[in-house]
């Protein structure tokens, strides 16, 4: 199969790319490769290229920037997967594009289901609904997957920000009343080369099988409790961790109270589940400590 990666350098990006090399032939592309607020050269790409199969795991995702970047968040994250979706619609070609547990509002106390009612309080979540809404509408054969909390060894995220921090300082207080479900990149990765699998071996996507698909991983903290869990897994052991709240911690950008994702569908639908999160964060921790 032919696929187009786009989004090579990031989280999920880079961890999809040596994992799809079992599908087929792989092109991947990052921010120097191609500008994805050149909407028109999006179109252009993919029809050069001719995938099966494009995969958007690109995205502008500095939540509190977006609150003064509301436009550069909104091409990115809309208008960028508007265009591959018309452009994949064109060719026949299958889209996989990655969303986010910020289209909930966190205003509930169970796990979201994905036909729940969306309410984004932030200008990086209405970006990332408003692109699953031009996915939708746009006539193709698509797969979204809202995740949540993603981390990995690789960039700016909330692992390493804690793993530097607890090297750094003495006491460090971490909100407790936000609670979500780590979800390590390379478990959404693995996750998608299953589903990927499953359909080329069932010769395509079926009609009842598009659409839209929660994926993190099982079980859910707060970000106090995955900063514990962090600590103890990497002996760092010499800093003293205080919870706060939301309100001692304030953020450009409001933050879902609640955001755990109920990953069912994606489960009855291809038989494909994350491990628990906590398993994931072993996994992570002992690829990092593998490399030293």
């Amino acid at each position: 199969m032919r696929i187009l990666l786009f989004g090579k350098n990031g989280q999920v990006g880079s961890a999809l790319e040596p994992r799809l090399q079992h599908l087929g032939s792989v092109v991947s592309l990052g921010r120097s490769d191609l500008d994805l607020t050149d909407i028109d050269g999006i179109g252009r790409c993919i029809a050069e290229h001719q995938p099966e199969i494009i995969i958007n795991a690109a995205a502008y995702t500095a939540v509190d920037k977006a609150e003064q970047e509301p436009d550069l968040a909104s091409i990115l994250n809309s208008d960028a997967p508007a265009a591959m979706a018309h452009a994949a619609k064109n060719i026949d070609a299958m889209l996989v594009h990655y969303s986010t547990d910020y289209v909930f509002d966190g205003s509930a106390s169970t796990p979201y289901k994905e036909d729940q009612v969306t309410a984004p309080d932030s200008a990086y979540g209405r970006s990332k609904w408003a692109g699953e809404q031009a996915i939708a509408e746009a006539g193709v054969a698509y797969l979204i997957f809202r995740t949540a909390w993603v981390y990995s060894l690789r960039g700016h995220n909330f692992l390493n920000t804690m793993l530097r921090l607890g090297k750094e300082r003495s006491e460090l207080g971490v909100v407790d009343d936000q609670i979500g479900s780590p979800t390590f990149a390379g478990a959404i990765a693995d996750a998608t080369l299953e589903v990927l699998l499953k359909i080329q071996k069932d010769g395509g996507l079926r009609e009842d099988q598009c659409g839209l698909y929660h994926m993190t991983c099982e079980g859910d903290t707060s970000w106090y409790g995955f900063t514990r869990k962090i600590f103890e897994i990497a002996g760092l052991k010499d800093i003293k961790l205080d919870a706060i709240t939301t309100d001692q911690y304030p953020t450009l950008a409001a933050r879902p109270a609640y955001s755990v994702l109920c990953n069912d569908k994606l489960s009855k639908t291809f038989g494909v589940a994350l491990p628990h999160w906590e398993q994931c964060l072993v996994q992570c921790l002992g690829e990092r400590d593998g490399k030293k």
